[in-house]
């Protein structure tokens, strides 16, 4: 990412829909009105309060110094603040033994319909072409809002991170799809066949076992972004009941073509796709269902 900015933020995901959405790629659907399942994600008003640099030690990269704004940090009740930004211009004299600036900000959950009462910490990357360029941006953000409408634009396309649904225990059927054995061979039917040969004298890794199914970190690449809405666009998202298992959206909103990783009311990292499988236009959102899913 070449242009100085975000390369990525966070949100928690509300729920799902469904959409109608004008199609313009090239298949037997061109130019009508399809039907789409879309998720609503609910983006938290984030201010940045701080920088990070890094440098490189040994064969890693690490953080070498925090930055506050002593008035953002005062209000978060970080004590040691003695590195503010107005020292930050030692550290700008000489970036040769930087590797990379991260901006460091925060928010209230209380603010979204997330139900999170917490103020949160955390850092976002940025983009830009040398580090000095990605510092000269997070100053100038410092003590500011993030705009949703200029992290993404309608119809990019984007990737998420979230951690998933937790299923438990599960069997190797259910974990790993494999085929039911023949009960009158076997005795049972929801086993795996064999665990492996007589040598190497062990079961190896390879070998579908049951075990504990979901709850894992994961990314999904390339959702497609519908639309950016803002504070004056919720009623557009205000389901009949409010969102199931979310309730109300009290903030900006980004609404995305497909599903995402996790439950209602998790924390999800979005960031710039890293592989965009094509360009299209900006989608024409005909409707967003309202209706209650209280019975779905």
């Amino acid at each position: 990412m070449e242009k100085a900015g975000f390369s990525g933020i966070v949100a928690f995901k509300a729920g799902m829909t469904h959409v109608g959405v004008i199609e313009h790629r090239d298949t037997g659907s061109k130019g009508n009105e399809v039907i789409r399942p879309a998720t609503i994600l609910e983006i938290p008003k984030m201010k940045v309060y701080g920088i990070r640099l890094y440098s490189k030690k040994n064969s890693y990269t690490e953080p070498k110094s925090d930055f506050y704004s002593a008035e953002e940090a005062a209000k978060l009740g970080i004590k040691k603040t003695e590195n503010t930004i107005a020292k930050l211009a030692d550290s700008k004299k000489d970036v040769s033994g930087l590797t990379d600036a991260a901006a460091l900000v925060y928010f209230d959950g209380a603010t979204t319909g997330s139900g999170n009462k917490r103020v949160m910490r955390l850092e976002l990357h940025v983009g830009g072409k040398d580090v000095s360029e990605k510092i000269a941006f997070i100053e100038s953000q410092m003590g500011k809002e993030i705009n949703v409408k200029e992290f993404a634009t309608e119809g990019e396309y984007l990737d998420m991170t979230a951690v998933t649904k937790g299923r438990g225990w599960a069997g190797v059927i259910k974990r790993f799809g494999v085929a039911r054995l023949v009960r009158k061979a076997t005795q049972k039917t929801r086993h795996v066949g064999t665990l492996g040969a007589w040598h190497p004298p062990k079961v190896l890794y390879t070998v579908p076992h049951a075990g504990h199914m979901g709850f894992n970190y994961r990314t999904e690449i390339n959702k497609r972004l519908l639309k950016v809405g803002t504070i004056a666009d919720v009623k557009e998202v205000a389901m009949k009941g409010g969102i199931l298992n979310y309730g109300i959206v009290k903030s900006d909103f980004l609404i995305v073509d497909g599903s995402i990783p996790g439950v209602s009311k998790r924390l999800i990292r979005i960031r710039k796709a890293m592989r965009p499988s094509r360009t299209e236009a900006k989608p024409e959102l005909k409707y967003i269902s309202l209706e209650s899913k209280q019975g779905a």
